[in-house]
């Protein structure tokens, strides 16, 4: 039995996660767990900066255990981070965390809402990070999502007292949420909102402590709690099967870009909250004590309550069909409310009772993944009462023109019923895209200028299906969103969205193509459809000084979702340049500027982002010796395709296979960003790593990290060598050369300060701050205010070779085609060959 639980635990919690837009299926225990949260009206928002900031364990408690609506306010979608498990970086690394917290939240069952601040990067200041977000715009956010979603209870991860101590923008929430409680109620504050929403008192402010904010757990233990409250988050829910820290558990491990993947926890864990602002509870064990969360806080809800609170107390698990009658004369209450706001969401949670009640199966999908403007696509309707309840499906509607059927049919027990509709996407309908990439925002912010839609964690689906049932002569209308629906061999039954599409996009599979010299290169350009039989032409979009062969070509393609390649040969300028090249796709006089890039993993939806479709073409003067790369992946980059830009033979090297000699092919090894992090066969690798550099090769390490989440082998370096969380965030800060003479700035590129100008986002980070006297530091940098940071580049000679550490972001500026970065990686790579003979190509 309890084998079978755990089994149970694991379907429930990790099914919906995989194929989130699969039909929701709950079990009798799931529906009574949704009955006691019906019967419970409180809120709490929890506040922090960043997606994986959220303590899971609190939230699941407070909307599991607590039974209180509760939500997630990620001022940013963490697009400033990195990613352990795919390519995706800067905005669509912020669609894919942004998917992963949605996964955690349908696990730990919270709702979650997002400000416009764009995650820029590491801000050592909560000064520098406002100024940087526009601190007006985003404090605005927060008061709107506040007014919106009403919470009664406000916890804060941070602490809004610590400027400096922490990550800018982890204070910064602390700080933002702080002030915004007392403005919510302010009508004078943000009045355009009020348009849409009302003013709204919080009832208290608390902060997330722990002993971390204290420096220890003794430090803690000896701290004044009696501004605290204390929960045991670590409850069992027996009607689940499951406690409380393994639901948090499942929710936090959604985070795998950020490598949050763990083992689950049980038993007793405590959690603490400092009050800040409001009421003080009189039970110190009560969030909600002194807030009225009964159905009697609403006009006209006592009668609810009193119907939902025996349903509760009575709760039939064998077959909860009986309960329609209660549940639908509730819903006629609940419908009767004047108080729209909970009126709104405690239909949408009865309603999804009521149909998980009576079995009911309600499905609109389509064979197709994706339609375009101006068309017309099949849409399914599968209907399925799986009880003995008197239903009648009376209508069902597509929220397009002229698309709805009156079948009105008794619904037989366990009787499926098939019908069909079809799905007219007007010419104006927008595409399918993440709404906050749909405008070129700022490096703090992003541009929504639908203001309805600030704090949406995703752009609302477009088309739906209406189902107008009646229940024994009491009519409900439900909505479902029209899915893409189809099979896998090796996956069975799969969901997708529903999508709109231009007809075609466009794209280079190198966004910086890299001119090492005069010579011209060819530019493929992949055309892809999205509708059958098109034709068109493409147009190739260049700056002054820049010559193309042919500036427009035509193309024809057959059958939806075939590519076809057009290929362009474009020739630099004699001088150094940096300029931006684009397709323009014409077809029947329309004009696409747009690239698909569709995000796909097993455990989030698949996405599509349509982006402005363009590359970044740089002219450079650049040398280089060697020839052969070996390059060992790390956490995950493009640092190789970047290096096969300027004419380096890039091999991937498996570590499994690293053996004496086998890297003596290599005219210089690179280990890519956090090896020594996450690929822990390094460690027992390493003696034969720097066995080659003993014997003459050029070992390039870039970062890892230090702290208490790395998993860092500790002797990565030949010398001693110990890392730090040092870093320079500002991209445009001073950088000084400090051995002048060294190779490394000399040989074959001269590098001078004109070379760290264009870099983006940071300098580098996890700087080493000591090491031995082996080795030479080459740059010194800091950010405003600070000492000079030494460790960025460290070079030392080891036995015939050369071992180099850098905590440089090279891993961003490549792949963005700075060049200064790349002459200075160019030297990194060259560095002992100004007398060495070429190797062969070799081959990976």
């Amino acid at each position: 039995m309890r084998k079978f639980l755990a089994l149970l635990a694991s379907f429930l919690f990790t099914v919906p996660t995989m194929y989130a837009q699969a039909p929701k299926r709950e079990t009798s225990a799931e529906l009574y767990h949704s009955v006691q949260k019906l019967n419970f009206l409180g809120k709490a928002l929890y506040v922090a900066a960043h997606p994986d900031d959220e303590n899971t364990r609190l939230i699941s408690y407070l909307s599991n255990n607590v039974k209180a609506t509760t939500a997630y306010l990620s001022l940013t979608r963490g697009d400033g981070g990195q990613n352990l498990i795919g390519p995706e970086l800067r905005e669509l690394l912020g669609v894919l965390r942004t998917q992963e917290l949605l996964a955690a939240r349908r696990i730990d069952g919270g709702q979650q809402f997002f400000s416009r601040a764009n995650d820029f990067g590491y801000s050592k200041h909560p000064d520098e990070t406002l100024k940087i977000w526009n601190k007006e715009e985003v404090l605005g956010d927060v008061v709107q999502i506040i007014r919106t979603f009403k919470p009664d209870v406000i916890i804060n991860r941070f602490d809004h007292r610590s400027p400096g101590s922490t990550h800018g923008h982890h204070t910064s929430s602390a700080m933002l949420s702080f002030e915004a409680f007392d403005l919510v109620n302010d009508p004078k504050a943000y009045p355009e909102q009020l348009e849409s929403t009302e003013v709204w008192q919080p009832q208290r402010l608390f902060f997330n402590t722990s002993w971390w904010f204290y420096g220890s757990q003794e430090k803690f233990e000896k701290a004044d709690k009696s501004n605290m409250l204390d929960m045991d988050v670590g409850v069992f829910y027996p009607t689940l099967g499951v406690s409380n820290n393994e639901i948090a558990s499942w929710a936090s491990s959604q985070h795998l870009c950020q490598g949050f993947g763990r083992m689950t926890s049980r038993g007793g864990e405590k959690e603490y909250i400092e009050f800040l602002k409001g009421e003080f509870p009189k039970d110190k064990t009560n969030i909600f004590d002194g807030i009225n969360t009964t159905w009697s806080r609403v006009v006209g809800g006592e009668a609810i309550g009193a119907i939902l609170s025996k349903l509760e107390a009575n709760f039939d698990f064998t077959n909860p069909a009986t309960h329609l009658p209660q549940l639908l004369e509730a819903h006629k209450l609940i419908s009767a409310l004047s108080d729209v706001h909970w009126k709104t969401i405690k239909l949408q949670e009865i309603e999804a009772i009521i149909q998980s009640a009576s079995g009911l199966f309600l499905e609109a999908s389509t064979n197709t993944a994706s339609t375009n403007p101006n068309n017309t696509t099949a849409v399914k309707i599968d209907v399925l009462n799986r009880s003995n309840a008197t239903i009648t499906l009376k209508s069902i509607g597509l929220n397009t023109i002229d698309a709805s059927l009156s079948p009105k049919v008794l619904l037989e027990n366990n009787k499926k019923y098939d019908f069909d509709l079809n799905l007219t996407v007007s010419a104006s309908t927008n595409f399918t895209s993440p709404y906050w990439l749909s405008e070129k925002g700022t490096m703090g912010m992003y541009k929504v200028a639908d203001k309805s839609l600030i704090g949406k964690p995703e752009t609302p689906r477009a088309f739906y299906a209406s189902f107008t049932l009646d229940f024994d002569g009491y009519e409900i209308t439900f909505q479902k969103p029209v899915v893409y629906k189809y099979a896998k061999r090796d996956k069975g039954e799969l969901y997708q969205n529903f999508e709109v599409l231009p007809e075609a996009t466009a794209r280079f599979d190198d966004k910086v193509v890299i001119f090492a010299n005069g010579e011209s290169k060819q530019i493929a350009i992949t055309v892809k459809a999205h509708k059958e039989h098109i034709k068109g032409e493409v147009q190739f979009r260049y700056s002054k000084g820049w010559t193309v062969d042919q500036e427009t070509k035509a193309f024809e393609i057959e059958k939806k979702g075939d590519e076809q390649i057009i290929v362009f040969t474009l020739s630099p300028p004699d001088h150094e340049d940096e300029s931006y090249i684009s397709p323009i796709i014409k077809i029947d006089g329309k004009l696409i500027t747009k690239e698909l890039v569709t995000i796909a993993y097993d455990h989030v939806p698949t996405q599509s982002v349509l982006l402005p479709s363009e590359a970044k073409v740089v002219r450079l003067n650049i040398q280089r010796l060697g020839e052969n790369i070996g390059y060992i992946m790390g956490a995950g980059d493009d640092v190789p395709t970047s290096l096969k830009q300027i004419g380096y033979n890039v091999i991937p090297v498996d570590p499994s296979s690293i053996q004496a000699g086998s890297l003596d092919k290599f005219d210089a090894v690179v280990v890519g960003i956090r090896g020594y992090n996450v690929v822990k066969e390094l460690q027992f690798k390493q003696r034969f790593i720097l066995e080659y550099v003993q014997n003459g090769g050029n070992l390039i390490v870039q970062y890892n990290t230090a702290g208490r989440r790395s998993n860092q082998f500790e002797n990565i370096a030949p010398y001693p060598l110990k890392l730090s969380r040092d870093r320079v965030t500002d991209e445009d800060s001073e950088v000084s050369i400090l051995a002048k003479n060294h190779s490394l700035v000399n040989f074959p590129n001269k590098i001078v300060e004109k070379d760290f100008e264009g870099w983006v986002q940071e300098r580098g980070l996890y700087f080493p701050n000591e090491w031995g006297a082996e080795f030479t530091p080459i740059l010194a940098m800091n950010d405003i205010g600070e000492s000079a940071k030494k460790g960025s580049l460290l070079v030392a000679p080891y036995g015939k070779g050369n071992y180099i550490y850098t905590g440089i972001s090279f891993f961003r500026e490549l792949p963005a085609g700075v060049s200064g970065a790349y002459k200075l990686f160019a030297n990194m790579l060259s560095i002992g060959k100004e007398n060495v003979e070429k190797k062969p190509a070799v081959k990976g």
